[in-house]
């Protein structure tokens, strides 16, 4: 079965290019044309239905939410409703990132859950693997992450990230820089580093990368090159060794492109936010603008238990720089296991940081004017159904009635609407807009 990389290149409009067309109010062809070209991807696997959901060049900004137990806790009853928690909120994809209990059967709950794509980091469970078996993660046999890659596709992963531009060179940048403040935080990459600085052997990723895109390509799921050697500190953004794993993974998408496998590039993680563009920019040039799939990206180290926010920052200017892609960050990161409400307000907080990137990205802000005339109107309804999402303003405007029902607790008599509104009343029926400014 020809993936759809494949079939865009022979010309072939697939029935998952026609639902992106109509869901983003672009014609078909372009979805295949840059499809074709490797600049938008469908994260798909041809063993499971799911959302068909489009990432990539002239596509609305799109977000992930991660779940995943942990070794301290392995709940898998936790994580299926934190999944349907992500997809009721908005989510557009997920992440099963388990590193505890039976990965497997995690996994394969989840998959039966939801209707998202899913995607994985299938190193998490080739090493959790290797510590069971070996008695350590760096006794692991190379070929036990091929089967790891395959077993997950198989059950239906619509998108992996995997370590593959971890080799020697970036090793070496890693040391004649000094390492690091942050360190590497990367849980995939650090494992990676390990086995290879213990073997003293190559990273199998890199070494034979073909094969691994060739496992992907055969269940048409997207591979998304991960970095391992992101920043988890703002002093160690954009340092050598962050910049030479994107130069190799935006050659690797150029090469499993060529095989006939879609690709997705793996950015930043923590940045301060005057390097987020650059950032992009590179990335977008030397991958021929590859979808680009921002983690966060966090802009300060220094606000634990609200990096939601510090995230939401970075990603609404990731998004109108041009990223495609966001990974949500909860309230708990550096803190604890994410819960149900975490994982909540960490969709929200992305949808909302995704949605002011592509206000700017795409230069379109009528539903920001129709909420402001809705707002003057003082028309809650409308105001409620123009929200991204309609139920928290709700629940904060029941809980707190005004007694007259036309304002708010806010102001009460005083509103500031009502009190200058009428003056303009003449001028609002007729529709003359010479006192009001034209939108941009």
């Amino acid at each position: 079965m020809s993936s759809q990389v494949e079939l865009a290149v022979q010309g072939i409009i697939s029935r998952e290019m026609e639902t992106v067309a109509a869901q983003e109010g672009v014609t078909p062809e372009y979805v295949r044309d840059m499809t074709a070209q490797g600049k938008v991807v469908i994260p798909n696997n041809i063993n499971r239905a799911s959302n068909v959901v489009g990432i990539g060049k002239g596509l609305k900004t799109k977000i992930n939410a991660s779940i995943g137990t942990s070794t301290d806790i392995a709940d898998m009853a936790l994580e299926v409703e934190k999944a349907k928690t992500a997809e009721a909120c908005g989510a557009d994809s997920l992440m099963e990132l388990s590193v505890g209990g039976d990965i497997p059967k995690i996994r394969r709950e989840i998959l039966s859950s939801i209707s998202l794509p899913v995607g994985t980091v299938p190193l998490y469970q080739a090493f959790a693997q290797a510590i069971k078996k070996y008695g350590s993660p760096v006794d692991m046999p190379a070929e036990m992450l091929f089967d790891v890659i395959e077993e997950q596709c198989a059950d239906g992963i619509a998108f992996m990230a995997i370590h593959c531009g971890i080799n020697r060179v970036t090793i070496e940048r890693l040391k004649k820089q000094g390492y690091r403040y942050g360190g590497l935080v990367s849980k995939g990459g650090a494992y990676m580093v390990a086995w290879m600085m213990h073997n003293n052997k190559e990273n199998p990723l890199f070494e034979h990368f073909d094969r691994v895109a060739e496992i992907l390509k055969k269940y048409d799921c997207v591979l998304s090159l991960g970095n391992g050697f992101r920043a988890g500190a703002i002093h160690d953004s954009s340092d050598r060794c962050q910049m030479q794993e994107l130069i190799i993974n935006c050659e690797l998408a150029e090469e499993g492109r060529r095989q006939g496998c879609q690709m997705m590039v793996e950015g930043p993680g923590h940045i301060p936010i005057d390097e987020i563009e650059a950032n992009i920019i590179i990335q977008k040039r030397m991958s021929n603008e590859a979808p680009f799939y921002v983690l966060g990206p966090i802009t300060t180290d220094v606000a634990p238990g609200y990096d939601h926010i510090t995230s939401a920052i970075g990603a609404s200017l990731s998004s109108a720089y041009g990223a495609d892609f966001i990974c949500y960050v909860t309230p708990s990161e550096h803190l604890a296991l994410p819960n149900v409400q975490d994982v909540k307000d960490g969709v929200m907080a992305a949808k909302i940081a995704a949605y002011i990137g592509d206000m700017i990205k795409y230069k379109n802000r009528d539903r920001d004017r129709e909420m402001s005339l809705a707002r003057r109107s003082l028309d809650w309804n409308k105001q409620f159904s123009l929200a991204i999402t309609g139920d928290r303003p709700r629940e904060i405007r029941a809980s707190r009635m005004p007694a007259e029902e036309g304002s708010c607790t806010m102001c009460g008599e005083f509103c500031a609407t009502k009190i200058v509104t009428k003056y303009f009343e003449t001028d609002i029926e007729r529709g003359d807009k010479k006192w009001a400014c034209s939108p941009l």
